[in-house]
């Protein structure tokens, strides 16, 4: 299903998204999905129903660096992709790449997290 007409007094939701390899974001780039593990799917989803706007901001673990963000356009289903050939993967969902690009994390330690001990966003 297609997301709620933007409802500006709902808030925006960003969340950081960890990819175990590049290639998975260049499928979603590509397709206009993504897939997440089952824990992550319930808060994803009530995120997209309850906010204006939800940004996925991607990771590839361990490069130091965020490589793009995206926005989550759809809520997560049960069908499943092949794509990624993680049998740990949940359903996927649309998105929709804003930007694709490289940034180290040394950019953003600026930016802390209060929902997570005001650690570093990374």
């Amino acid at each position: 299903s297609q997301s709620p007409s933007p409802r500006s007094n709902m808030p925006v939701r960003y969340f950081i998204m960890k990819s175990s390899n590049l290639q998975n974001l260049d499928i979603s780039q590509q397709k206009g999905i993504w897939s997440t593990i089952p824990n992550n799917e319930r808060k994803l989803n009530r995120a997209f129903w309850d906010s204006s706007m939800v940004y996925l901001i991607f990771s590839v673990q361990g490069s130091g660096h965020f490589q793009g963000f995206a926005r989550m356009s759809s809520e997560i289903g049960s069908e499943k992709s092949q794509d990624w050939g993680s049998a740990g993967l949940g359903g996927i969902f649309k998105v929709e790449w804003i930007r694709k690009e490289s940034i180290p994390f040394q950019f953003a330690h600026h930016l802390l997290n209060p929902w997570n001990d005001n650690k570093k966003v990374q």
